[in-house]
């Protein structure tokens, strides 16, 4: 066992050993959660049960870690963000609920592995102190001892595993939740002394010089943004100054989430993100920043956002994060998402945590992208992580003022099939005119399918040659050069339940049959009649090419 490590058990073993009226009576400071929370998941509660990713379960009572819970569900149950979709219902029941569980798991405090997770660890105690005037504050003393003394020994745990190795926007959580014990219990000094000294070596790892979260994804972006801004809460209602790295990284993370964000003011689905609603993302920027700046270029992100007349196009225009940031990535290297004013017109499929959609959703097939023979041009090993990803992706803009060129490309596809794919996109016509070549080179002649996914709000139907897709008043047409134009049924996730809709595919004109099964058909007559092989020459390379065209109908 590396000595790092068994230092951090030492620690981590000292600081869960039990305290005994150590701790005052209830916390010293607290805060007001400033998210909203759900009523109908408080309502769930309060029968007793919960929903996590469209699939209810019944609550623990004193059974934490023991449950048919997959593992993403238990670490939110553990984390006691639910707290605040109690508080939304607001009822007596609601009330007693919370304040029954928050009990019933001081009492029954799992031993789990998710002892050593800061992350959850952070957010369980941040949730405590940002709901207590809601289900604790009016405890028994008893039962206020106990809480207190519980969140002295997460606190010491959260201390012991710093520093915490790399996981994205979720280490700010375990901060937040040091911050918590800060702020409770400010005569154990070390809490703020420790949040002070690692707080602004991970914001300096996790944000990228243009503001850009490492994940690459919306929704870090997201929740990066939402953790710091709780932090600047926290620190406001101490009646005390906000650190001035926690502002600078704001003014550095809002803007390029204002960049994620389609005209109906939810995220872009890219790499693990969902929709979510507007009025959440928007909460977020009030709290975060006052200045409604939006970032002019994500260069280090690897994002491209091109906004014309009423239309916007944010396109992937990098290879998966790098490891220990791509737990949440999928293959969507080159994909893009189309909208004009509210109106999401060609999205990608959106993500899943749990079950079979969770690895499907990060295949090419659910991205609107050109998947090659069936594969995805990145793959994902048993933890989750990227194995294999594009070793070259490249990326050019140019720009008149009245239209854009983007000229793309990915090597993806190279390991296991030999081929390069390019893609070159134009906007012109105030938004109202988008076109596409792609453009699939390699070694043989392979079969593909260009997927181009439509929102569920988009009334889609076929004329003769064309696609015609309707919504919010307005009527475009699709069509394409080269390749089978399909229609085909599609679903989208990205809305928090599974909805059904459409999806545009051009798929290659004939099905390539491999060398094998080729003898296989001929029933081995095609090796025993085969004529000698012929002096080897150099490779010529084969190019298949599709060009296609969204443009709006005038009325």
């Amino acid at each position: 066992m590396p000595i790092r490590r068994w230092i951090q058990d030492a620690r981590l073993s000292l600081a869960r050993l039990p305290v005994g009226g150590g701790t005052s009576e209830g916390p010293v400071y607290i805060y007001r959660d400033p998210w909203k929370g759900d009523a109908e998941q408080g309502a769930r509660f309060v029968a007793g049960r919960f929903r996590f990713e469209r699939q209810d379960y019944d609550l623990p009572r004193g059974k934490w870690e023991r449950g048919p819970w997959p593992e993403p569900a238990k670490q939110w149950l553990q984390s006691f963000a639910w707290l605040r979709d109690l508080r939304a219902l607001g009822s007596d029941d609601a009330r007693m609920t919370a304040r029954a569980l928050v009990a019933d798991w001081v009492s029954h405090p799992p031993t789990d592995p998710l002892v050593k997770d800061a992350c959850v660890t952070g957010a369980r105690l941040s949730s405590w102190l940002a709901n207590h005037e809601f289900c604790l504050a009016s405890a028994d003393r008893k039962l206020q001892q106990k809480i207190m003394d519980r969140m002295l020994v997460e606190g010491r745990t959260i201390a012991a595993l710093l520093p915490l190795e790399p996981q994205g926007w979720r280490g700010l959580t375990a901060l937040r939740g040091l911050l918590a014990a800060a702020l409770a219990m400010p005569d154990h000094s070390g809490f703020m002394t420790r949040f002070l000294r690692y707080l602004p070596a991970e914001i300096e790892r996790l944000i990228l010089s243009d503001g850009t979260v490492a994940e690459r994804s919306p929704e870090a972006q997201y929740q990066t943004a939402r953790e710091l801004a709780e932090m600047s809460v926290m620190f406001r209602t101490a009646h005390s100054s906000v650190p001035p790295f926690i502002d600078v990284a704001l003014d550095r993370v809002c803007p390029v989430l204002r960049a994620m964000r389609h005209g109906d003011g939810g995220l872009a689905v890219f790499n693990g993100s969902n929709e979510r609603y507007s009025a959440m993302v928007e909460d977020v920027l009030a709290q975060g920043s006052r200045q409604k700046l939006i970032a002019p270029a994500m260069h280090q992100g690897k994002f491209t956002r091109l906004a014309l007349g009423k239309s916007l196009l944010i396109v992937d225009s990098g290879a998966p994060p790098p490891t220990s940031y791509d737990q949440a990535a999928h293959a969507g290297t080159l994909s893009f998402e189309f909208s004009n004013q509210r109106h999401r017109l060609f999205v990608n499929c959106g993500s899943a945590q749990v079950g079979a959609w969770a690895q499907a959703l990060r295949a090419s097939a659910a991205h609107t992208v050109l998947v090659a023979d069936g594969l995805s041009s990145s793959d994902f090993g048993p933890e989750g992580h990227v194995t294999r990803r594009p070793a070259h992706v490249t990326c050019e803009h140019q720009s008149s003022g009245e239209a854009h060129w983007l000229d793309l490309s990915h090597d993806g596809y190279h390991p296991p099939l030999g081929m390069k794919w390019t893609r070159r996109l134009y906007l012109g016509a105030d938004g109202e005119d988008l076109r596409g070549q792609e453009v699939l080179e390699g070694e043989r002649e392979t079969p593909f399918a260009l997927r181009f996914h439509i929102h569920p709000d988009v009334h889609v139907t076929r004329d003769d040659e064309d696609i015609i897709l309707q919504v919010g008043g307005m009527i475009w047409r699709f069509r394409q050069k080269g390749g089978m134009l399909l229609l085909e049924d599609d679903v989208y996730l990205a809305r928090g339940r599974r909805e059904k809709t459409k999806q545009i595919v051009i798929a290659s004109l004939r099905r390539v049959v491999p060398a094998a099964e080729e003898v296989a058909e001929n029933g081995g007559e095609a090796q025993e009649n085969a004529k000698p092989a012929a002096p080897s020459k150099p490779l010529q390379v084969v190019s298949q090419t599709v060009t296609w065209l969204l443009e709006r109908i005038p009325e």
